[in-house]
């Protein structure tokens, strides 16, 4: 697969820097570029490696970082290459039907152009709709519906009664729609409260592996559209997630919990139940969340506070560490005396 650099220039809407009738031949990596290749600076950390690397042309946000390298240079170097990538490594989806060791119940709705791998499991009233990906031993419980051009990896279980729109992607291991953590204490017993809702998930939507996303004890836990869930991500009953969110690995949300539209969620934070985060919020990584935050902007620490003022609050506690220090050698210094 070859292209010339202009029409990548015009695949990414670039300008192009050199020479328009360059072949590229694929992708690499700054730092291990390969002759024939393209390769991209997104991050200022890596253009060290500009004047060493041997891939052939580069996509940069500003001319001046090619120093007479052929190039595309666009606003988002990351994004284009994403584009880049999608173009030489196609996707390009062979459906193989279903397998004659998959079980699938008669009663269920199969689309065209489905694939449903070995071992899978399609209970009762499941509708899979067009172009839809099942990998093996996958097991989809009655009455759930998945839209069209989903890919549901390998050993994903997805309970029953869950909606699951268009496109989406469930990798491997993931659960959806088990029981939320709900009990009530009576005396010296606990009584589980019964888990009788559901879980609605959006279109484009991206879950990790192993993440686990609770049904909602009554009514709906609910992904909007466009949200990415990364590896490892715990979601409980009843939460809300809005459009466009970003949610990385290890983070765990509490029952009731409402995240607003385009909210990104660091690795290894935590929110309690019942609260909600505005739109547009970035909670810091190790970050914890025991109040409603307006939004709009970067939260961190315990508990999270705007960054800034945790900001201070750090450095503040450095001073008083140094002068805590100070003074702990002044004591022993007078005691000596």
């Amino acid at each position: 697969m070859k292209y010339k650099l202009k029409d990548i220039a015009i695949f990414v809407e670039g300008d192009i820097s050199g020479n328009p009738n360059l072949e590229i031949t694929g992708v690499s990596e700054i730092q291990n570029g390969e002759s024939g290749t393209i390769t991209f600076l997104g991050n200022q950390a890596y253009k060290k490696y500009m004047d060493n690397t041997k891939a052939s042309a580069v996509i940069v946000s500003n001319e001046n970082h090619l120093s007479g390298k052929d190039g595309v240079v666009v606003k988002n170097p990351q994004f284009a290459m994403a584009k880049v990538l999608s173009k030489f490594f196609p996707n390009e989806y062979k459906p193989k039907g279903i397998h004659p060791k998959a079980i699938v119940d008669s009663s269920s709705n199969i689309g065209n152009n489905v694939t449903i791998e070995a071992g899978a499991v399609i209970e009762a009233g499941v509708t899979i709709d067009d172009s839809t990906f099942i990998g093996a031993n996958v097991f989809i419980g009655k009455n759930t519906k998945i839209g069209s051009d989903c890919n549901i990896y390998q050993n994903v279980v997805i309970y029953q009664d869950i909606f699951i729109g268009n496109k989406v992607i469930i990798h491997g291991s993931a659960v959806i729609g088990c029981d939320g953590y709900g009990f009530v204490k009576n005396e010296d017993k606990h009584l589980k409260i019964p888990q009788t809702g559901t879980v609605l998930i959006g279109d484009n939507v991206e879950i990790g592996a192993n993440s686990v996303i609770d049904r909602a004890t009554i009514g709906e836990t609910i992904i909007s559209n466009m949200t990415k869930i990364d590896n490892l991500v715990h979601i409980g009953h009843n939460v809300q997630i809005g459009s466009g969110c970003l949610i990385t690995a290890q983070v765990g949300i509490a029952g009731s919990a409402i995240i607003g539209d385009y909210c990104s969620i660091g690795g290894q934070a935590g929110v309690v139940p019942h609260v909600e985060i505005g739109p547009g919020s970035i909670i810091a990584a190790k970050s914890g969340v025991t109040k409603s935050l307006i939004g709009g902007e970067m939260y961190g620490g315990y508990p999270a506070r705007p960054i800034k003022e945790q900001h201070k609050r750090d450095a503040i506690y450095s001073e008083i560490s140094i002068m805590r220090k100070k003074l702990d050698q002044l004591i022993q210094n007078s005691s000596k005396n």
